[in-house]
């Protein structure tokens, strides 16, 4: 209750307010997983459903974006290495339509 009364009763994450009959849950503002504390500072409501599914997808691409960052700065993972470009291959000649007429041998 006392999460709830410091926010005066609103969402942390779209900021309406909550009503009688919402479904809410106490969420972390910032995760545990991005080094966020257990703690009553670090906690506010937020509704159930789409707000808490959408900050939840957040904090975990959040965590993905600093664990990559974190494993390319000790050398996990390599930079990616450039393609060898070629000159290619020449241009076949265009196809012969089966409407156009066909050259063929006239003679010697």
């Amino acid at each position: 209750m006392r999460i709830f009364e410091r926010n005066k009763g609103r969402c942390h994450w779209s900021g309406r307010i909550i009503r009688p009959g919402d479904e809410w849950d106490v969420d972390h503002v910032i995760a545990l997983i991005n080094s966020g504390e257990n703690r009553e500072s670090n906690m506010a409501p937020i509704l159930r459903g789409k707000p808490h599914k959408e900050k939840t997808a957040q904090d975990v691409a959040e965590k993905s974006r600093v664990y990559q960052k974190r494993a390319r700065h000790v050398g996990l993972f390599p930079k990616p290495r450039t393609k060898i470009k070629s000159r290619g291959f020449e241009k076949a000649p265009p196809q012969r339509k089966a409407s156009s007429p066909v050259d063929k041998w006239k003679g010697f």
